[in-house]
């Protein structure tokens, strides 16, 4: 398993030079900033003897350039859910129990970390698969930023290594399935304003299930046979065939 850590449009370069020093304090090295601001001497100096991950860390323009290739995007937020029916942060796993869903995985493990402000926006929080917040006190449960990056970090640092055991489905093949299930929704006139939140239900627990690229295309094959049988669907294609 491999780990990567992105910052979503920090907003002050300290944070990004101790994010780098914790990054590298656990043994990781992947760091991707979006839209960040100037790094320039303050965060060098933070960083201290992790300039190599600073000097080394992706800087992108969008949250998709980000994730690419990702096995399982992870967002964290301070603001869980409170009922069921707020499926945008709900459920979450503690890094702990986010540690036990991932040990045993092939493949990039993203960690999404919002802005020292606002977080994650919703629409960020749409394109995750899992969502983290760690335990604090409800008085004041917002963390700093290098803070939260350095504590599920910290659960993660021995389940880093590659088990090869069970490799997950690329991101691209999941949002192409994610993409024919929302068609399939239109074809078959699925209510209009339930959409959004069926869709995003789908997208936690397929995130929760940890699919492989077989069982990705099963669930493909399985929506292509459906349309095919009720006249809506082409012919059936290797890339859709259901699988035994």
């Amino acid at each position: 398993m491999e780990v990567r850590t992105i910052l979503v449009e920090p907003k002050n370069e300290e944070n990004i030079g101790a994010v780098a020093r914790v990054t590298k304090n656990f043994g990781f090295s992947d760091l991707y900033l979006v839209n960040p601001p100037n790094i320039g001497k303050k965060a060098f100096s933070v960083a201290s003897h992790a300039y190599d991950v600073l000097s080394g860390c992706t800087i992108v323009n969008s949250i998709e350039e980000a994730i690419a290739n990702s096995a399982i995007v992870v967002g964290t937020t301070s603001q869980p859910g409170i009922s069921v029916n707020r499926h945008l942060r709900m459920p979450f796993f503690s890094p702990q129990e986010l540690k036990k869903k991932v040990e045993d995985k092939r493949g990039i493990v993203t960690l999404l970390f919002g802005r020292e402000d606002v977080g994650l926006l919703n629409k960020e929080l749409m394109r995750c698969d899992l969502v983290v917040c760690i335990p604090t006190s409800p008085g004041y449960p917002v963390m700093n930023l290098s803070h939260a990056v350095a504590i599920v970090l910290y659960e993660l640092r021995d389940a880093g290594a590659d088990s090869g055991e069970r490799p997950l489905a690329r991101l691209e093949d999941k949002e192409r399935l994610f993409a024919h299930i929302r068609a399939f929704m239109d074809e078959i006139g699925y209510t209009e304003y339930k959409k959004e939140k069926t869709a995003l239900m789908l997208r936690r627990i397929l995130g929760r299930a940890e699919l492989t690229a077989r069982e990705v295309q099963t669930l493909r094959g399985i929506v292509s046979k459906a349309e095919r049988k009720m006249g809506m669907g082409e012919d059936e294609t290797p890339e859709h065939r259901c699988t035994e």
